[in-house]
């Protein structure tokens, strides 16, 4: 079944079997993304899923979401677990393995690992090999979700 409307589309997903939201927003101004963010968290929070929002701590921080994940350029690790706590969620985008140990040593909770496939979301970031999948899921025990693909 589609939908136009975004939190039908999640709790689709979520019936579906995704046991994590994150929601990325790149164009919306902040209102309208507080706005989304909010009737997000209300679907995943009835069905008890996780929500990460993309860079945005503020908008994290708005609406209580259960973590933030931040990219190589966002803000750094150590400065998002100061503002949002011990409690929740911080996943760090990284395309090899000097970007992961680097997330390890700052204190990553999961690792974002791409783009594994060319994506129009993310035109701007690098492929990733499997081989260097490889070398990451190898230094790391964390959770990994792979980034990119339509």
């Amino acid at each position: 079944m589609l939908t136009e409307r975004l939190e039908e589309a999640v709790e689709q997903a979520i019936l579906g079997g995704v046991t994590v939201v994150q929601l990325r927003e790149k164009k919306a101004n902040s209102k309208t993304f507080l706005e989304q963010a909010l009737r997000v968290k209300k679907v995943t929070g009835h069905y008890q899923t996780p929500l990460i929002i993309n860079d945005r701590v503020d908008i994290a921080l708005a609406i209580d979401a259960d973590g933030v994940h931040v990219g190589q350029d966002d803000l750094p690790v150590a400065t998002v677990r100061r503002f949002i706590g011990t409690d929740k969620l911080i996943g760090v985008s990284v395309s090899n393995l000097k970007e992961t140990q680097k997330a390890l040593k700052d204190g990553a909770d999961y690792l974002g690992v791409g783009a594994m496939y060319a994506t129009d979301t993310k035109t701007d970031a690098a492929q990733v090999s499997f081989s260097e999948l490889s070398k990451i899921r190898k230094a790391t025990d964390l959770p990994i979700v792979v980034i990119g693909g339509d």
